[in-house]
């Protein structure tokens, strides 16, 4: 396994992180214990999690409890000893409504508080390496979130700080308040990265490699677009809807177009996608989201993919992307 540092923290953590969105609404809870298990015997100890996780997934029975599950899934696996939380490097998230009531969600002083105690119960554990905010809050002050995360982090119940889905000038605006207050700051960003999917080149990676904010792309493989989506369709083994059936039809001859070069390249098309982001100097780790063992074992192979400069230029001709703004648009 290959380790890199969490942004400018002095956090070591693996290329590939585990992602646990699947683990209660689609993975079993003992499947997803096997597959923890097996990240760690393929040394990832990356692992990220969110206090919302584990809603059942509609048309699935028999899995899922509600929002939290995952999290108590991940807790259980903790309990059994063994080193394993020791070894783990854990993130989570804190924004979603857990409750009907005001104050269940977002990012108030008390939601933060309330939130961060429930997910350690569930846990199972007395701190959180990486705790991160889900989405903005445009309601609650910056000097409210940070004094929160102040306390906390005092308390020894929080090590760093993240956030997710946010804009380039709300990273901004977290790390000047946390200047401000002479505290660390965030040390990563969570956003949708890939190769269908670059906006985040505009504006967040150049904010994020200027504060030191370490970038974990979710949705590497854009909800398996980027998997080898069209050979498997022609072997009628996976059959998309929804939203991702549109993208499909939108961007099949890009598709066509990457999935060949992969073949010519003798990698699978995930492995491909996986190893680009690999490539990406504002990178840290990918998430990779494994609904059974054979995913997670597909991932694992991307880090052993080089693309010399010919092939990554290759990949920018099939999936344009974006330039740093405001370049892009205006010089």
């Amino acid at each position: 396994m290959q380790f890199t540092q969490l942004g400018r923290s002095g956090l070591s953590v693996s290329r590939l992180c585990l992602g646990t969105m699947n683990f209660g609404p689609l993975t079993s809870e003992d499947d997803s214990h096997k597959i923890m298990e097996s990240a760690h015997e393929y040394g990832i100890n990356f692992f990220d999690t969110a206090n919302a996780y584990g809603l059942r997934s509609a048309g699935v029975s028999g899995l899922g409890e509600g929002r939290g599950h995952t999290e108590s899934i991940i807790g259980r696996w903790f309990a059994r000893g063994g080193g394993r939380r020791e070894r783990t490097v854990l993130a989570t998230k804190v924004y979603s409504a857990m409750g009907e009531w005001p104050n269940e969600g977002r990012l108030s002083a008390l939601n933060i508080r309330r939130a961060l105690d429930a997910s350690l119960t569930r846990l199972q554990t007395d701190y959180i390496d990486l705790y991160q905010f889900h989405h903005v809050d445009r309601a609650t002050p910056w000097d409210e979130i940070w004094q929160a995360i102040d306390v906390a982090v005092t308390a020894g119940k929080i090590l760093y700080v993240g956030s997710s889905n946010f804009a380039g000038w709300h990273i901004a605006q977290a790390q000047a308040a946390a200047a401000q207050r002479g505290t660390f700051g965030l040390v990563s960003e969570q956003p949708i990265y890939n190769l269908l999917t670059r906006e985040v080149e505009l504006e967040v990676l150049p904010a994020a490699q200027y504060y030191g904010v370490g970038i974990l792309p979710w949705s590497p493989l854009q909800s398996g677009l980027l998997g080898g989506v069209l050979r498997k369709e022609r072997e009628s083994r996976r059959r998309l809807e929804g939203r991702a059936a549109q993208t499909l039809e939108a961007r099949r001859p890009q598709i066509e177009a990457y999935e060949d070069f992969a073949a010519e390249l003798g990698h699978e098309p995930g492995d491909v996608a996986l190893a680009w982001l690999l490539h990406q100097p504002a990178v840290t780790a990918p998430i990779v989201g494994p609904r059974i063992q054979q995913h997670l074992d597909d991932a694992v192979r991307a880090l052993d993919v080089r693309l010399d400069e010919k092939a990554l230029a290759r990949l920018d001709e099939i999936f344009p992307g974006y330039r740093t703004a405001p370049e892009h648009f205006a010089w």
